[in-house]
């Protein structure tokens, strides 16, 4: 099968070059979505108020919380594809990509009216304040809307990475967030939108990525060549999809679920704390996203290699991933803490809303390196085929252990630190026996010759 320009040849040749190829460009996407993600807020904050962005802020926990279930499955269609690639095997390569595709817009779909109809039942459920409800409502509406071009979008991005492509995902990103900036000047500043403008801005970009990523793949050669005709579901790949995507979406779901009640015990707070919350966790969003290429690597990386039976390279790419998403999180995280006020200022000139973000970015910020590692060892589970194991263990280490604590120290502690020193706490539990897991399932498949 010949390797075209974009693609990057995993199982072979130097490792850690070729995860430096693969994880930058992966890592620069993340950023500037975020970025983009962004400016929405500071151009809301600045131009709307405080209220408005309290507003946006409230729905992002429960928008993960809805969508992370779906955007799991693509997830599944990434391990499959690498590993049909990995074995060269075009025919399978084909099935799974047109699968895929039409999945992401039959769940995109049902996700878009699922949603409309019941997150302002939720958002009042999680306790979002009288002044803040009305505008949070309107804004995920419209942010649902968009829905099925959302799902298309990381489905499509998810089989280019499968086969070493972070280069064309980046490029039709920065376009889309260029869109998304302008757009948000327009109807903000320009139009008095508030919450709306921003909503509309973000869904007629993520139309312009959704459009780009999907003409790319109708363009390609070989297996992941999209053809209108070949648009189908063919059950076995679909049930493989959901057999490796779908613990993926539990896990990103229930996660959220934790995140949601802690949402809603900020919310207590008032929503000065909600802003406060926002920003910091919008500059945490940075480092997360710099650290979650690293978990797309591994699990690229292990995907191809376990399909093509490269078991050596397989331990190599665990440890390389782990130094390097270590490095991103310390680097990165105490940068941001040590620059926090600068960066809070961006969002809000509230002392009282900057003062609420300095503490969280002094808990979260300098330990968030133990999540990277977390989801690397996740990643790589997943590309060896474990996906319930991890699973099972994030929900009991991570989720389950955040929402005893909620009902516990933070009843005890009703606090702000309190409530955030439950995730540092979370994350190096579950990552200790992720570790643990790893090495068992190591020692299975070395008398099968893995040599790992």
């Amino acid at each position: 099968m010949r390797r075209k320009s974009y693609e990057i040849d995993m199982c072979s040749g130097p490792l850690f070059p070729k995860i430096l190829m693969f994880s930058i460009p992966l890592m620069v996407s993340s950023i500037l979505q975020l970025l983009f993600n962004a400016a929405d807020m500071v151009v809301v904050g600045r131009f709307a108020g405080s209220t408005a962005l309290a507003a946006v802020g409230a729905n992002a926990s429960l928008i993960n919380l809805l969508t992370n279930l779906f955007i799991g499955f693509s997830v599944g269609a990434n391990v499959l594809v690498a590993r049909f690639y990995g074995a060269k095997r075009e025919k399978d390569i084909s099935e799974t990509v047109h699968s895929a595709i039409v999945l992401s817009l039959v769940c995109g779909v049902g996700l878009m009216v699922f949603g409309m109809a019941v997150a302002p039942q939720i958002l009042a459920l999680m306790g979002t304040p009288s002044d803040v409800l009305g505008q949070a409502v309107l804004y995920i509406r419209i942010y649902f809307a968009g829905m099925p071009v959302i799902l298309l979008y990381n489905f499509g991005s998810s089989i280019l990475r499968a086969v070493g492509d972070t280069q064309r995902p980046l490029y039709y990103l920065f376009a889309a967030g260029i869109i998304n900036i302008i757009l948000n000047l327009v109807f903000v500043i320009g139009f008095h939108l508030g919450v709306a403008g921003v909503a509309l801005a973000t869904v007629i970009s993520q139309v312009a990525s959704a459009g780009l990523i999907f003409r790319c793949m109708t363009r390609m050669e070989g297996g992941c060549r999209v053809e209108w005709k070949k648009l189908s579901m063919k059950k076995d790949k679909v049930a493989q999809i959901v057999r490796i995507g779908l613990p993926a979406g539990l896990q990103g779901t229930v996660f959220s679920l934790s995140n949601v009640l802690i949402q809603s015990s900020v919310n207590s707070f008032g929503s000065v704390a909600m802003a406060g919350n926002t920003a910091a966790s919008n500059i945490e969003g940075f480092i997360y996203m710099a650290m979650n290429a690293c978990h797309q690597t591994a699990l690229s990386f292990t995907s191809q290699n376990f399909g093509a039976g490269k078991w050596k390279r397989i331990g190599k790419v665990l440890l390389e991933c782990l130094a390097m998403v270590t490095g991103v999180g310390l680097l990165m995280g105490w940068a941001a803490y040590l620059s926090g006020h600068q960066l809070l200022g961006i969002y809000s000139s509230d002392p009282e809303v900057i003062e609420v973000g300095m503490l969280r970015l002094s808990v979260i910020c300098t330990t968030y390196f133990l999540c990277g590692i977390m989801d690397v060892l996740v990643g790589e589970l997943r590309g060896l085929g474990y996906a319930v194991m991890p699973m099972i263990v994030s929900l009991l280490g991570a989720c389950g252990f955040r929402i005893l604590w909620i009902f516990t120290v933070f009843r005890e502690q009703q606090s702000l630190l309190s409530l955030y020193i439950s995730y540092p706490v979370s994350w190096m539990l579950t990552a200790s026996v992720h570790l643990i897991c790893y090495l068992i399932i190591r020692k299975k498949l070395a008398p099968l010759g893995a040599g790992m």
